[in-house]
């Protein structure tokens, strides 16, 4: 089932058009890459996700219902994480998350049972001190335990790892891997290394547009020849090798490179021939920056 689509979506903000016929679909219980740039738009279109903003044409369904603007119904369906979530800071993360449940009427009892779950999986579980104590990181997490305190069939990432220390991330995208167990999970981010970490399928935004989607298999497919690097045992054979094959560059004292592996086999050959001591040969997985820059500049 498809929790999330849009189908042909377009946004003006007068003269500015920020989205152009954006068109993707989010496969229940699965980690999606929203990916672009900062200004791409992709904050744009969550708020329509949301009903915060009119459309100006097309349709997004959640959970097979339509959104509309202003008080959405779909909304029941969404959890929602901004990229800097805010608090009332003189409570603990047990405070908040009752806080929350009892504005949205939970039954007490579901309350605390949910709340011992979620701050259990966000590590938060042994947390008494108040919140304006706590660390950009720990306040991603709780973020999170709150999106998720309603049991929302969508959950929406806004960019929630772009100001955390690699420490940080690595704990929020754990969590969020573990999360679509219960939710569907729309991860917006200009991080491409943390989309290569959890996401089962992606969509690139740029211009407006959306450039490239597909899983990550069908993606790095889309790149037909992986790089090469040769790394020589002495620097001579490097240079014996450079004045054979001129196309190939020298990328440190023994370190070659060969871009798509062109003429692999013949320069293999040579080394054999010569019988020239070589350290390393390996072929350069595409990673999806490299993918990315190659589309955008087309």
């Amino acid at each position: 089932m498809k929790m999330l689509t849009l189908s042909h979506v377009e946004k003006h903000f007068g003269e500015k058009q920020v989205l152009r016929d954006v068109s993707f679909s989010v496969p229940e219980h699965t980690v999606f890459g929203f990916v672009g740039q900062n200004g791409a738009g992709k904050t744009t279109a969550m708020k329509l996700i949301l009903g915060l903003l009119p459309l100006n044409s097309g349709q997004i369904t959640v959970n097979g219902s339509a959104v509309s603007y202003g008080n959405t119904d779909t909304n029941r369906f969404i959890g929602y994480l901004p990229d800097v979530p805010e608090f009332y800071s003189y409570m603990t993360p047990a405070e908040y998350l009752s806080f929350c449940g009892a504005i949205t009427g939970m039954p007490k009892q579901e309350i605390k049972k949910r709340s011992h779950e979620l701050l259990s999986l966000v590590g938060l579980e042994n947390e008494s001190h108040r919140i304006k104590g706590f660390s950009r990181g720990m306040k991603q997490r709780l973020g999170v335990a709150q999106a998720l305190l309603n049991r929302p069939r969508l959950l929406i990432c806004d960019e929630p790892t772009s100001a955390l220390d690699p420490a940080g991330r690595k704990e929020l995208l754990d969590i969020l891997t573990a999360a679509k167990k219960q939710t569907t999970v729309l991860f917006s981010t200009h991080i491409l290394s943390d989309v290569e970490h959890i996401c089962d399928e992606l969509a690139f935004l740029h211009d407006g547009r959306i450039v490239l989607q597909g899983t990550l298999k069908e993606v790095r497919k889309l790149r037909r020849a992986s790089d090469v690097e040769l790394e020589m045992e002495h620097a001579r054979d490097a240079e014996l090798l450079l004045s054979d094959f001129p196309f190939l560059r020298r990328q440190g004292q023994n370190l070659l490179f060969l871009e798509e592996g062109k003429a692999l086999p013949e320069i293999l050959g040579r080394i054999a021939e010569e019988k020239l001591p070589i350290r390393r040969v390996e072929r350069m997985e595409p990673t999806l920056e490299d993918l990315f820059m190659e589309v955008i500049a087309k």
